[in-house]
């Protein structure tokens, strides 16, 4: 099964509303998902993915995230993205995902990071 038509299962996750690294990095490439970075805006500004756009969990409300393609979750290690989205899935968003490596994850796997 593929998520949004863009994300394959061969890729090993615990759960298809996470997006595993390499399929993150495809979706990246080809312009086809929103990244959501939920941490706080000093630590957004210290480093984050290119063309993330910035919605801290402290003031999240799914409404707010970007319409168009389907936005992913990222926060520094997985916890306030996964809350994000429960509250995003609560609220009725079905393409919504998140990265569980958060941006630790990234790093670790050479992801590119901008400041």
């Amino acid at each position: 099964m593929k998520l949004f038509g863009l994300f394959d299962k061969s890729e090993s996750r615990s759960s298809p509303r996470e997006v595993g690294h390499a399929d993150l990095q495809k979706a990246l490439l080809d312009g086809s998902v929103t990244i959501v970075d939920v941490r706080e805006p000093h630590e957004f500004a210290a480093g984050h993915i290119p063309s993330a756009i910035n919605l801290p969990l402290s003031r999240f409300h799914p409404d707010q995230l970007p319409a168009g393609k389907p936005p992913v979750l990222i926060c520094q290690a997985g916890a306030r993205s996964a809350r994000a989205l429960d509250q995003a899935l609560a609220a009725g968003a079905s393409e919504v995902r998140h990265y569980p490596g958060g941006m630790s994850g990234w790093r670790a796997n050479g992801g590119e990071i901008v400041r």
